[in-house]
């Protein structure tokens, strides 16, 4: 028996698609004969497997279980629950992978799949071989057992565990994700007072798009904040793998301001140490980690070249711009805005006790939102290749860890090609309005010399 794959469902670091177009349950029954198989020629026996609230999840869950057991694994479900839950079964369960079933902050009509592999993401060629294997039919034979394990208490219980964080007033915005029960439990433990939107498990998403990295849907968190005179304000993207969050005047603190605030009692605790940001993130970020005393590390966008780039530098803490936040400090590695929240309302009550205050001391500097647009799958690459070379020719600061980051006198400008879709991604961060408006120039020019525009914003 063999199959194939929709080729646009087999991303860099997850395997996701629309269901009844380019995923379903046939593709849910190769994907656990294929991950089985890997587990098996690896020595392992055992799969945990969760899922998230999307309508479509059900029976993605049962297909995919059908496949992993007539490989030959074991299977233990661990429920309905966010992808951080299914991490940390995987972390801590007898199990020798894990695969999690979510449409993450995508459009009710998508859904995936985020595997790890004996406690390592489990992405790029790996995703591309379920792929080879099912076209060849090249799948394990067996029949493994499928039992169910409890872990959402568990994994309450480890959220909690010592912690030493102050009473605070906080707004909590679910956005119908899969957060909901485990955000209930939490904050019913958590001292302080606590108010609470949207945590019943929803995937049809009637109240907002579970993206917290996009202003517009804070909306209801901001009036939250502001109308009951909160300290703060945190939220949750649709698998509660990625935080926003909002000071008592209903300001964003972006994923890069997050990481700086997250950084300093780690760096108390870890002196000396490597924290970890994706090329996206503020030079004040990089600057400020300096400061602390920590080694400030730039390295490429994408969760599991992050999860892969710690593991490899021992660093204790790491983010991007996205709200992935992955602490190795006193956690696991994996990112989880779950237990990002946790650390920091400890952060918060360690610096003073004031987020607001936090976010008035960070430096001023105008910025752009990510902008995007379309340019063909072949060109995009390439069109970064030749802007770098011409850069370099005309001796540019260039860092070209991810894409071009250029720095000038102005700031710095980013362009990468995204590994998931058919964009190019820009951002440009300035001391001024001046200082941005030449830096948009500069990308203006070097997009223009490749025949490309910025154009008007393809959206997410």
């Amino acid at each position: 028996m063999t199959h194939r794959f929709d080729p646009t469902s087999l991303r860099e670091y997850d395997i996701r698609g629309i269901v009844g177009k380019s995923l379903g349950p046939d593709d849910a029954y190769a994907i656990g004969r294929g991950f089985g198989t890997v587990v098996r020629r690896a020595g392992g026996t055992r799969v945990a497997v969760g899922w998230d609230g999307r309508v479509s999840s059900p029976s993605l869950r049962d297909a995919l279980v059908k496949g992993l057991s007539e490989s030959g694994v074991d299977v233990v479900r661990t429920g309905l629950g966010p992808t951080p839950m299914l991490y940390y079964a995987e972390a801590t369960l007898e199990v020798d992978g894990g695969i999690q079933i979510t449409g993450s902050h995508n459009p009710a009509d998508y859904n995936g799949f985020k595997m790890v592999l004996q406690h390592k993401p489990f992405f790029g060629e790996d995703i591309q071989g379920i792929g080879l294997m099912a076209a060849e039919g090249d799948w394990e034979e067996g029949q493994g057992e499928v039992t169910d394990a409890e872990v959402e208490d568990l994994y309450v219980d480890r959220l909690l565990a010592g912690y030493a964080g102050g009473a605070f007033r906080i707004g909590w915005d679910n956005g119908n994700g899969a957060g909901g029960r485990v955000l209930e439990k939490l904050v019913a433990r958590l001292p302080g007072e606590h108010h609470l939107l949207y945590t019943e498990i929803d995937g049809s998403f009637p109240n907002h798009h579970p993206d917290p990295t996009e202003e517009k849907n804070l909306q209801d968190l901001k009036k939250l904040v502001l109308d009951k005179g909160l300290d703060f304000g945190i939220a949750f993207d649709g698998d509660a793998d990625r935080i926003g969050a909002i000071d008592g005047q209903g300001r964003v603190i972006w994923g890069d301001q997050l990481l700086s605030i997250l950084a300093e009692p780690v760096l108390r605790e870890v002196p000396g140490g490597t924290i970890i940001a994706d090329v996206k993130a503020s030079q004040a970020l990089y600057d400020r980690i300096a400061e602390l005393g920590g080694k400030p590390l730039m390295w490429k966008t994408g969760h599991s070249l992050i999860k892969t780039k710690m593991a490899e530098t021992g660093s204790p803490l790491a983010g991007e711009m996205s709200g992935h936040i992955f602490f190795r400090h006193n956690w696991y590695g994996f990112d989880d805005a779950i237990y990002s929240a946790v650390r920091l309302i400890q952060a918060v009550r360690v610096l003073g006790g004031s987020l607001t205050a936090l976010k008035d001391k960070m430096p001023e500097l105008v910025n752009t939102p990510e902008m995007r647009f379309q340019v063909d799958e072949s060109r995009k690459f390439a069109v970064v290749t030749e802007i770098l070379d011409r850069l370099e020719q005309n001796g540019a600061d260039v860092n070209r860890t991810d894409g071009a980051r250029v720095n000038t006198v102005d700031g710095w400008w980013l362009l990468r090609a995204s590994n998931t879709q058919d964009v190019l991604v820009a951002r440009a961060e300035a001391n001024d309005q001046a200082g941005l408006d030449r830096l948009l120039a500069q990308i203006d020019e070097q997009l223009a010399l490749s025949g490309l525009e910025r154009g008007p914003q393809a959206g997410h």
